[in-house]
């Protein structure tokens, strides 16, 4: 049942009512005994600037639920945390006040995960004897009634003779006070009172950031308090504000805001932009896998995957992660099995289906059962037949470790796959050590090849001192500057010119898009090369190969130099 009035404004949800305001990294504000979530109108509309602050109302308080009978500080923060799962609210900085502090610790401690930051004001802690009786005394007046000596209480938060400009906010609190609801109040007011030394001894637990902070005035919070907490977490602070007391956050809400501000700064890293985030990951180039299975009907079901790796060859694990999200992830969890292949160059088409929404991603994919019985796709560069040794869960993904029963390689060349894009994998020019090097491209597109004017007449080949370095004069420059996005593939041919020592190194490219200026270069039919306005005999020689190894569709290396050489056959063109 969604929220009533909608998650961006708020309403109330399971008995809690709630306010939601700005975007971005989640902040949570919890309020103190006889508050509501209007206390903190000060930190929210700063805060909601640049992010997304959620606000509410205790049980017994406002507009949210009565406490169950017999409550205890669990039960607050039963309601945060039951709150935060059905707003889908991730790790927030959590900021408490008095016994929302409490609650921000309680929460911290049951859930680290789901707390970036912890901010305590004003919080109470292992009070001494003195203090102890008193508050327990305030608690057993009360019996069931509402904070009748509310003059009392807010001498107590502001002192019996604040300043001028403290009267709007000691008003503030004394209609929150007195619209507060008596038995809720009660109850509440019983929890603060004894749950003092409830985190006694745990806090040395805390696995996230804290802050404890409090004014130097505030006798009911101290100093020493929130430094005794600070010294028992392991990441814990305790900024102490002179001269405030302990509605400091309603008092004082410029100083506060800055100390808020400043501690997320300091601990509370901004959440990550997922499309930045997918960039960076990006750019590791990876290999792409087809990972198969059959489902409990004996149906053949599959997804393509890059986020394979070794894990152990001892026993032999691999590791391959899918999202929680996807339709065959609870297939995959409890099928036993799966296969793992790693495809070749000319499986881009089998990648693609995979990674579609179709109904059926086997039709037209030819594939074999091998030991485990799960499918094995034809022509892949290598496969991994695994049973299930594991199901790992991880955040929005399960990671599915398997055991390899049987594997099989081709020698097949493998795809990749690397910032969106597919790439195959080829000698790089600039890794070839020469005095002297040209590095080119055999362009092709539907039958006809990349050729550029040459100054003097005639017609040459791209190419350029460097691989993919110094601009226009490296190759990927040129192609990329005459407006063409080029897939260059493998290696074609390398040879040297015997009369001037330079090393050729040529590339088969296919061309993906884009027009060049016809100025600068075109493409011209096999059937038109202009043969005798090539640059030299090397070249046509190289050009005429190419052409006729297209025609077969089988290609090779040529190495030697200008005039004579051998071919070695790689495998069938994709």
């Amino acid at each position: 049942m969604p929220p009533e009035g909608g998650p961006e404004d708020g309403g109330n949800i399971d008995g809690t009512a709630y306010r939601l305001a700005g975007e971005g990294p989640p902040v949570v504000l919890v309020h103190g005994v006889g508050m509501g979530k209007e206390v903190w109108e000060a930190q929210a509309a700063d805060l909601s600037r640049d992010h997304r602050v959620l606000t509410y109302d205790f049980l017994g308080h406002g507009g949210s639920a009565p406490a169950p009978e017999g409550a205890d500080l669990d039960d607050y923060v039963d309601q945060l945390e039951r709150l935060l799962d059905r707003l889908a609210i991730g790790p927030a900085v959590v900021i408490g006040h008095s016994m929302g502090g409490l609650v921000a610790i309680g929460l911290a401690l049951r859930c680290p995960k789901r707390v970036r930051l912890l901010v305590a004001l004003n919080t109470v802690y292992e009070r001494d004897l003195e203090g102890r009786r008193a508050v327990e005394a305030r608690a057993a007046a009360l019996r069931g009634r509402g904070p009748a000596a509310v003059g009392a209480t807010l001498d107590r938060w502001f002192g019996p003779a604040p300043d001028a400009g403290q009267a709007a906010a000691r008003d503030a609190a004394r209609r929150l006070l007195e619209g507060v609801d008596p038995e809720g109040y009660a109850t509440a007011y019983r929890v603060f009172a004894t749950s003092d030394d409830r985190f006694a001894g745990r806090l040395q637990a805390l696995a996230v950031p804290a802050v404890f902070a409090t004014g130097s005035l505030d006798p009911n919070s101290t100093p020493l308090m929130s430094r005794r907490m600070a010294e028992a977490a392991p990441l814990g602070e305790s900024p102490v504000l002179e001269g405030e007391r302990h509605m400091m956050a309603l008092a004082a809400p410029e100083r506060v805001n800055r100390l808020l501000r400043d501690a997320m700064a300091r601990h509370a890293a901004p959440a990550l932009d997922p499309r930045g985030l997918r960039r960076a990951l990006g750019a590791f180039l990876t290999g792409v896998t087809v990972v198969t299975t059959l489902d409990a009907a004996g149906t053949p079901r599959g997804f393509t995957a890059n986020s394979f790796t070794s894990v152990s060859l001892d026993p032999p694990l691999v590791l391959v992660c899918l999202a929680k999200a996807a339709s065959a992830c609870e297939v995959f969890s409890n099928a036993g099995r799966y296969a793992v292949n790693i495809l070749a160059t000319d499986q881009r088409r089998v990648s693609d289906a995979f990674a579609a929404r179709a109904a059926d991603r086997f039709a037209g994919v030819p594939w074999r059962p091998e030991a485990t019985g799960a499918p094995v796709i034809e022509g892949v560069a290598a496969w991994l037949d695994c049973t299930l040794h594991e199901v790992v869960d991880a955040g929005d993904h399960v990671v599915l470790i398997g055991r390899v029963q049987a594997f099989g390689e081709a020698g097949h060349g493998p795809l990749g796959y690397c910032r969106g894009s597919y790439v195959t994998f080829g000698l790089s020019g600039d890794a070839l050590d020469a005095e002297r090097r040209r590095i080119g491209a055999v362009v092709e597109r539907d039958g006809a090849v990349l050729l550029l004017p040459k100054g003097s007449g005639g017609w040459t080949l791209p190419n350029a001192a460097s691989f993919d370095r110094g601009g226009e004069r490296s190759l990927t420059g040129l192609l990329a500057a005459l407006g063409l996005e080029v897939e260059i593939g493998f290696l074609f041919a390398v040879f040297e010119d015997a009369g001037d020592g330079t090393l050729w190194v040529y590339y088969r490219g296919e061309s993906r898009g884009g027009e060049p200026d016809p100025k600068r270069a075109r493409f011209v039919p096999f059937a038109d090369i202009p043969w005798d306005d090539l640059p030299d005999d090397a070249a046509r020689a190289m050009l005429r190969r190419y052409v006729g190894e297209r025609e077969r569709d089988i290609f090779g290396v040529y190495a030697g130099d200008a005039s004579k050489g051998t071919v070695r056959t790689l495998e069938r063109a994709p």
